[in-house]
């Protein structure tokens, strides 16, 4: 069974910095890829970053040059350090693992 765990979020003024980590439990962490979605209310749940498992990534439009996904396969974590944070970036953020596992969320609140 794989579980997942998110922390690192919080409040923040617009312009600043959150790193975002993702626990996963479990031994087959690094023969998945991994992703972080988000969900605004009343919006859709979007995908905000992936990266494959030969390290590729890729962004949504709305994060890129902002936003960095990594992994540690050692720790068996996926983090997502968030620059430049916006209030529009205010959202319950998930993680997920092989698009099949999905975290609890962790709520970002980007406001003066």
């Amino acid at each position: 069974q794989v579980q997942l765990v998110e922390s690192g979020g919080g409040s923040v003024q617009p312009g600043g910095s959150l790193r975002l980590s993702c626990a996963a439990s479990g031994r087959f962490f690094s023969a998945y890829k991994k992703a972080w979605y988000r969900q605004a209310p009343g919006k859709e749940r979007e995908l905000v970053a992936v990266i494959s498992v030969s390290g590729t990534t890729n962004y949504a439009d709305s994060v890129k040059g902002r936003f960095t996904i990594s992994s540690d396969k050692s720790k068996n974590t996926v983090y997502l350090q968030m620059n430049s944070l916006k209030p529009e970036d205010t959202a319950v953020y998930y993680c997920n693992l092989a698009g099949s596992y999905w975290g609890k969320g962790t709520l970002v609140t980007v406001s003066s």
